[in-house]
């Protein structure tokens, strides 16, 4: 009998017909199918396998004709893991369907047509409406789509299915996506009459009876797997000749220092010589860099050869009007040249220049379905002759008559290398031929093994996960939320799933007390039950919503929060180009151009959800990146590249015959025999199977390195990392993590005076690294991540709205909150589930612990060896480690982490003092939150039973009559009670002598807590005791109330006031309940929940911000100058204290501090002022750094504050202000006299201080930005002369010298010391902040202000006479060592909070980034918080366009909102302006505001440069040396003009300066409108401008 026979004779003479014979693996598929027997077939690609399962089951449809419900006909059903392959096989069922049914009419033979459809994420609602009402015989669907259907009523179109087709089974059966499937084939097996046979197909995988379980679960399964005949043309090629000697020219003809131009090279090569190529890349980034430098090379070299020397410019793409996504491409294509660059590795992403697409496009999961469709489609056509993929085309696709396939790096295991070369020589028969291109030296191994594995057919074993907890929760919802079920029939059904087949009883129903809400549902709303578990009569029902739940949120496939890439200008949201990683998007802007699926797109829009693009075809874009998991290498593989490294390294002779029967070139065999020779060279081993090889040495910064050398892959490293951080932080009491790869690991000490360890570090005993690595693991980032997804599968995280995008931040905190609560419970599933996923699925603990036994017995040996410089084989280790740290570290952002790890928040508490909520808190806000909290607001009525349920689970027992006040009006509370009395869901208590009804699940709390007797029939599930039963009581009052008193929770349970006290001092203790007084009016002590005080005081604020309206920007600009006194409202020393106090710790020019900061806010000023405070130690005074024309900024400080205020003194190359002499500046440089007479051009001044100060010697300066901590970064001492530091040894003894006394103390173990030097080396000191002196004097003398102060007295006191040895003017007075600040980042930053407030009255994120201080705005903010919730300032909207985070104090925004215009009332009032020092505090522009819009020339708050504010407008600019002069605004009219020219005048006068002004606006200054202005306010013509003289 042949296998023909056993067919209708109208298929079997159409397949006669159609083909020579059947394949072995055809034949062998029918002899099993036709029997009914569950049938695994496993075969090559391009064997026929699809064929073999489809043909019996179509001749089944021709000739077993049934007479049934139309809308139950389906009787085939095809399951693909990929959409793609669905659809290209309902395009390769049209050729049988039609021929058979054509043979069977020429035989005469009934013709019936059975009927094909095609239901996946991609099909449409109404063609899925269409599906549900008209079944098809033969229905493809996906896993996905098949668990749908079963948890809707579109399942009855099932009902009759006979055979399941399983296509590409193995690249499931390993997954939680086959579990997954697993459980929802036996689902289809629980609706029909008889199970359905079962037909898997898969590659070839091992072993095969491991498949072969997971496809039949309990019962028998036939495997057919003839012998193969596929061959395999495998080659790997290095394309040139010395992979450590890349200096060579790329393909562009420029020099390269990276391999990848010679690879682009060799691609476009190899693509250019056959007809169709297939690239696969091991990420989608890579993909799409390839695809766009093969593209630019490709448009090189046609326009350099004649159409005579290079094959035609393959047909651009179609134009037919169906296609919707390549109508859209090339209608907007524009015409013309592209502009080439090279593609160089950048950074994340890197460029293309935008090459027209010809020769190659990108194919991989985040290009649109539509895109990849047309992708597909021109390759098979032989329209495209190349495509770079991902893992997207590695399974069953038929992609036609390809020629070859290029892997670019060793494929991730040898099963994916086998999919992939396979789709070369695709047709029954044919050879494959495949390319491997290592990627760098460390790749060339692992390509090597990759490819004499492939060859000899040696892939890795598979393993199906075992109880999956996540996907068992899933499907338990779904599969009870159409109609109850037997809890035994879904135990027993659930057990004959091969995933589950060793399921204990105790963790199934583990799961189903997580699903019926036995986890505290208030603590975390997502835990409210999910079913309802009927213990007595032992029955499962969905709760209401249980179904939508199971189809919005169900699935296997994690969420990765991308973001939709779609095209601008139609109207129902555009054409979908693919989707973009959320961490790409937010380094996005509009108007940014990136290249995806091988077109540039420009960003047109950003929304929450989707990122709106137009074509910007030939421009240089940016290439994408999508972060993701990469698998590790398999504990299997790595066996047999260790093996393979032994054995070439121990026998050289042979090495080269092995290595070219593995397919490798004369240029990758000298570059592997080097590579490893190499390594033998540097450590003495090649790292093996049986050696493993630790290597220490030295880094750049001088600690230690330890390198791990192993093979065995990542998936054993990485849990063997956790343990060495372990160990090492227990050992040496550092955090040095360990960094783990598929080829060892690396450790970074830090240098210490001990011996550094060696490969003790890395040997453990096999029975502790179980404990070991599980206790580490629930620490890490990889546990986190993954909970996340597991909660997510176990419908945790529910999407509360399918049609959105869910933010990957909001999922990453939700399941934190989650996680919070999850870890209280040891036996919590999920977080079970989790464990279980990463020790088995992610990481291969048993593999480790084998491995230690094998270093235990001396079957792996592992040596140990130290090298001057790292091996060939660290260095490869090395990149990894600085890329994971060079794109991982940098996230929090420093800004943030600053935040995070500087406040000390109990510290920041008691300097706060307790807060004064009571008169914070809106009582109209508590009443409304007490009413919601206890539901008794209209929209949280309980409308039914189950609803009811929920509202005693929420708030705890109630009595009838409270309960009736908490349901919808005219409802029937007490019969509903009833009914969930009767289904043992609810119970009665007696608290307190009056009857409450309670849930079920309070019983032992109930008995064990107040001593209630419980009724009989309680299911024993309940009876268990309960940890800290009054304590769950009163927090669940706590988190149900407003703020109570001990009384009222003592009176409601019937407890004594001691007792409920007790308790509430526990929940003090873990933070969950705070003690003070909220509510305004009531007497002594309340209680609150802290959630429930955040919710109070959210809304309480909120309610106050409403009450303020903001402000115009210009306010705040004629608010602040009035604020910090401007206009002389401050009279004498007490005046100038008072400006101080203000302005203290802000650093100013110096020569700006007397010139115009204190004499506009002083009206009296005069130097002896300052110098009388700083004399008696009421004022110090710092230096910032020095800048050009003998001057430096400088802060003034308080004596009693300058702890606080003082910087932290570090070292450096200069801080941004001593770079460009400015705060927040353009990055113009500075030079010139700030105001003539002032600042001259240099030359040496009496002191000797030239340059402004500044020496050959290494630059110091003080940098008020410290490291994340907030502390110093370094000490003075580190980068000083020897003249600088035997200055500090004479001041540290504490004291001041004047110039004279140091100089002999300095000189007494030096000898004489030259002034000049001395001088030079004192004004160092002052520009690091490390020297300060008691007079203004030196600055003045230095910065070459002219007013000297005048012989007087104030307030009793007097000026010390200077003294004979005084030295010169620039270095008078007594000079001593700043005082030491204070260290404490808590306090400091309370401190800085603190005066911000007071110097700026409104504190925004502007203001506080123009002071440049540690931790940014983010610290700042994080203080500011904590003093809103404390009453001391408020949170608003107070000024437009400044953002919500704005703060000030209640008096202040009434002050604030004072200085608004009223423009009719103020329309004859004067123009009031007043001249500041750009950079003065006062001056809002260029930090708080924004600076005007000017062409040309940009204003910035640079030193010297003078703005003119008239009524708070910005007037004039005028730039450093005022020989330049800007307008605006006021200035254009007449009265503006006479004002600011007025202010500027008297500010030249008071500052006892000269000042000439030579342009306006570009123009020369005599005749223009402010030129005439100034003349009018005292300013002279002279041949070079307007000059004022003092």
């Amino acid at each position: 009998m042949t296998a023909l026979d056993r067919f209708s004779p109208a298929t079997a003479a159409w397949f006669a017909g159609a083909f020579e014979a059947p394949t072995d693996a055809q034949a062998g598929a029918w002899e099993s199918i036709s029997t009914g027997a569950h049938s695994l077939v496993i075969a090559p690609t391009g064997s026929g396998k699809t064929l073999a399962a489809f043909l019996w089951s179509l001749d089944r449809l021709m000739v077993d004709q049934r007479d049934l419900d139309p809308k139950q006909r389906t009787r085939v059903l095809y399951i693909s893991p990929l959409k793609a392959l669905g659809v290209d096989v309902e395009r390769n069922l049209r050729a049988p369907l039609i021929g058979i049914t054509q043979t069977a009419r020429r035989l005469g033979q009934p013709a019936p047509e059975p009927t094909v459809g095609v239901r996946s994420g991609d099909t449409p609602p109404q063609e899925r409406r269409a599906l549900q009402r008209t079944p098809p015989d033969i229905l493809i669907t996906t896993p996905e789509s098949l668990y749908l259907m079963l948890t809707s009523s579109a399942r009855e179109s099932l009902r009759n299915v006979e055979t399941v087709i399983i296509d590409e089974v193995h690249a499931v059966a390993g997954t939680k996506r086959g579990a997954h499937l697993a459980l929802s084939l036996e689902r289809l097996d629980l609706l029909l009459e008889r199970p359905a046979q079962r037909i898997g197909l898969s590659a070839t995988v091992r072993p095969p009876e491991e498949v072969a379980r997971f496809l039949g679960g309990a019962a028998p399964v036939q495997i057919v797997a003839p012998p193969s005949g596929k061959r395999f043309d495998l080659r790997v090629v290095v394309p040139v000749e010395d992979m450590t000697e890349l200096g060579g020219t790329g393909a562009d003809g420029e020099r390269s220092g990276s391999i990848w131009p010679h690879v682009e090279a060799e691609l476009l090569e190899r693509v250019l010589e056959h007809r169709s190529t297939i690239v696969f890349a091991n990420s989608r980034r890579i993909a799409e860099r390839l695809t766009g430098r093969i593209n630019e090379l490709y448009e090189e070299r046609l326009a350099e050869a004649t159409a005579a020397e290079l094959p035609p410019e393959p047909p651009p793409l179609r134009d037919e009007a169906d296609d919707g996504a390549r109508d859209a491409v090339n209608a907007l294509r524009p015409q013309g040249a592209f502009t080439s660059m090279p593609a160089q590795l950048m950074g994340q992403s890197g460029q293309v220049s935008g090459a027209e697409p010809v020769l190659a496009r990108a194919h991989h999961g985040s290009v649109s379905k539509e895109q990849r469709g047309v992708i597909e489609d021109d390759l098979k056509s032989g329209r495209l002759r190349c495509v770079v993929a991902t893992s997207s085309l590695e399974l069953g696709i038929d992609m036609g008559a390809v020629d070859q396939v290029i892997q670019v790096e060793s494929p991730p295991s040898v099963a994916s290398g086998l999919q992939r070369i396979g789709r070369a020589g695709h047709q029954v028969g044919g050879i494959s031929k495949g390319i491997i291109v290592p990627q760098y030296r460390g790749d060339l191994v692992p390509a090597a093994v990759t490819s004499e594995r492939m060859a000899a057919g040696a892939i890795e074993q598979l393993v199906v996960p075992s109880n999956p907890l996540d996907v068992l929760a899933q499907q338990t919802v779904a599969a009870v939320a159409l109609e109850p079920l037997e809890v035994e029939t879904w135990f027993d059904t659930v057990r004959r799933s091969a995933p589950f087949s060793a399921l204990p009883r105790s963790a199934f129903d583990a799961t189903l007390d997580l699903l019926a809400g036995r986890y505290p549902s208030d603590e975390f709303a997502q835990l409210r039950p999910r079913v309802v578990w009927d213990r007595v009569h032992g029955t499962l029902t969905g709760r209401p919503g249980a179904q939508r739940l199971a189809v919005t949120s169900g699935g296997t496939i994690p969420d990765r929060g991308m973001f939709g890439v779609f095209m601008v200008g139609d109207a129902t949201g555009g054409t979908r180009v693919g989707e973009l990683d959320e961490e790409m998007v937010y380094e996005s802007r509009v108007g940014d151009v990136f290249a995806l699926g091988t077109t540039s797109w420009r960003i047109e829009e950003i929304t929450h959800d989707r990122v709106v693009v137009s074509p910007a075809f030939g421009q240089a874009a940016r290439v994408p990146f999508w972060r993701g998991d990469r698998p590790g290498r398999p504990l299997e593989l790595g066996r047999a590249l260790g093996a393979f490294m032994r054995e070439i390294a121990s026998s050289p002779g042979s090495a080269a015959e092995r290595l070219r029967g593995a397919g490798l070139d004369e240029r990758a065999i000298a570059n592997l025999t080097a590579y490893l020779r190499e390594q033998q060279d540097a450590t003495g081993h090649v790292p093996s199977d049986r050696v493993l090889v630790v290597e220490r040495f030295r880094d750049e910064l001088g600690d230690w390195r330890l390198v791990l050398h192993s093979p065995f892959g990542l998936d054993v490293h990485a849990p063997w990392a956790l343990a060495v951080s372990a160990r090492v932080r227990e050992r040496y009491g550092i955090d040095a993590a360990a960094n783990a790869s598929d080829d060892g690991m690396v450790v970074r000490l830090q240098e210490t005076d001990a011996e550094p360890p060696g490969a003790e570090l890395f040997v453990f005993e096999a029975d502790e690294l179980d404990q070991l690595v599980t206790d580490e693991v629930g620490g890490s980032a990889l546990f986190a991540s993954r909970f996340r997804e597991c909660a997510a599968r176990a419908l945790l995280l529910p999407k509360l709205d399918p049609g959105r995008r869910s933010p990957l931040w909001q999922q990453r905190q939700k399941a934190s909150q989650l996680l919070a609560v999850a870890s209280k419970y040891p036996a919590f599933p999920i977080v079970l589930e989790t464990m279980r996923e990463v020790l088995q699925d992610v990481y291969d603990l048993p593999g480790l612990i084998s491995l230690m036994k094998d270093l235990s017995s001396r079957k792996v040996r592992l040596v140990e060896t130290a090298t001057e410089q790292p091996s060939p084989f660290a260095r490869s280790l090395l990149f990894g480690y600085v890329g994971q740290f060079i794109y991982e570290g940098d996230s929090p952002l420093a800004e943030r982490r600053a935040a995070a790890l500087a406040l000390d928040t109990t510290l920041l508490a008691e300097l706060l003092g307790r807060a004064e909520l009571r008169e914070l808190l809106d009582p109209a806000v508590i009443r409304d939150v007490g009413q919601e909290l206890q539901r008794l607001t209209r929209d949280r009525l309980a409308a039914d039973a189950e609803a009811l349920a929920d509202l005693l689970r929420l708030l705890g027992p109630l009595t009838a009559e409270e309960i009736a006040e908490r349901v919808e009006p005219g409802s029937t509370p007490l019969g509903w009670l009833d009914e969930l009395e009767r289904a043992n869901r609810v119970i009665r208590a007696r608290i307190a002598g009056v009857e409450h009804w309670a849930v079920v699940e309070d019983a032992a709390r109930l008995r064990d807590a107040l001593g209630v007797p419980l009724p009989i029939g309680v299911p024993t599930a309940f009876l268990e005791p309960v940890a800290d039963p009054v304590g769950d009581l009163v927090s669940r009052y706590a988190r149900t109330h407003a703020p109570f008193t001990i009384a009222d929770v003592a009176s409601r349970f019937g407890l004594g006031t001691a007792v409920a006290h007790d308790a509430l001092r526990r929940l003090a203790a873990d933070r969950r309940v705070l003690e003070g007084e909220f509510t305004p009016d009531a007497i002594g002590t309340e209680w609150v929940d802290a959630e429930v005080l955040r919710r109070l005081r959210a809304r309480s604020l909120a309610a106050l911000r409403r009450e303020v309206e903001p402000v115009p920007p210009d306010t705040l600009a004629r608010f602040l100058p009035m604020w910090q006194h401007v206009g002389g409202r401050l009279r004498g020393v007490d005046g100038v204290l008072q400006v101080v106090e203000q302005l203290a710790g802000v650093p100013l020019p110096a020569s700006a501090w007397e010139s115009l900061v204190l004499p506009s806010r002083v009206s009296d000023y005069e130097p002896g002022m300052l110098d009388e405070l700083t004399t008696s130690g009421e004022v110090v005074w710092a230096g910032h750094g020095a800048l050009p024309g003998h001057d430096g900024w400088v802060s003034l400080h308080t004596a009693e504050s300058s702890p606080l205020t003082l910087p932290l003194v570090s070292t450096g190359v200069g801080t941004a202000r001593k770079a460009t002499g400015g705060g927040t500046t353009d990055g113009a440089s500075i030079d010139g006299a700030a105001i003539d007479g002032g600042m001259t051009d240099g030359g040496t001044t009496d002191g000797g201080m030239t340059g402004g100060g500044t020496t050959d010697k290494a630059a110091i300066d003080v940098d008020s930005r410290t490291d994340a901590a907030g502390e110093s970064s370094g000490g003075v001492d580190d980068a000083l002369g020897e003249l600088e530091l035997a200055i500090m040894a004479a001041l540290a003894g504490g004291g001041g010298y004047f110039f004279r006394q140091l100089s002999d103390a300095v000189g007494a173990g030096r000898g004489v010391v030259d002034d000049a030097d001395l001088a030079t080396a004192l004004w160092n000191l002052v520009w690091a902040g490390a020297v300060t002196n008691d007079s203004f004097a030196p600055l003045r003398s230095s910065s070459g202000v002219r007013r000297t102060p005048r012989p007087r007295s104030y307030r009793g006191r007097g000026r010390a006479a200077l003294p004979s040895r005084s030295g010169p003017p620039t270095v008078a007075g007594r000079w001593s060592v700043v005082p030491t600040a204070h260290d404490d980042p808590t306090m400091r930053a309370a401190a800085a909070a603190e005066q911000l407030l007071e110097r700026y009255g409104v504190v925004t994120r502007g203001f506080v980034q123009s002071e440049e201080l540690p931790g940014g705005f983010a610290l700042v903010y994080k203080v500011l918080k904590r003093f809103e919730e404390s009453g001391r300032a408020r949170r608003g909207y107070f000024v437009e366009g400044l953002g919500a985070a704005q703060f000030a104090t209640g008096p202040t925004v009434d002050r604030l909102r004072s200085f608004n215009r009223d423009d009719a009332a103020d329309a004859d009032r004067p123009p009031t302006a007043i001249a500041l020092a750009a950079t003065d505090p006062a001056n809002a522009y260029g930090s708080a505001l924004p600076w005007p819009e000017v062409e040309g020339h940009r204003p910035a708050r640079k030193a010297g440069a003078i703005v003119v504010l008239v009524d708070g407008a910005l007037a004039v600019y005028l730039e450093r040396g005022g020989k330049s002069a800007l307008t605006f605004g006021h200035a254009a009219s007449e009265q503006g003009l006479e004002a600011a020219a007025s202010a500027l005048a008297g500010a030249v006068r008071r500052g006892a300066r000269s000042l000439r002004i030579e342009r306006v606006n570009g123009e020369f200054a005599i005749g223009t409108a402010f030129g005439l202005a100034l003349e009018r306010a005292g300013f002279a013509p002279t041949p070079q401008g307007l000059r004022l003289r003092v």
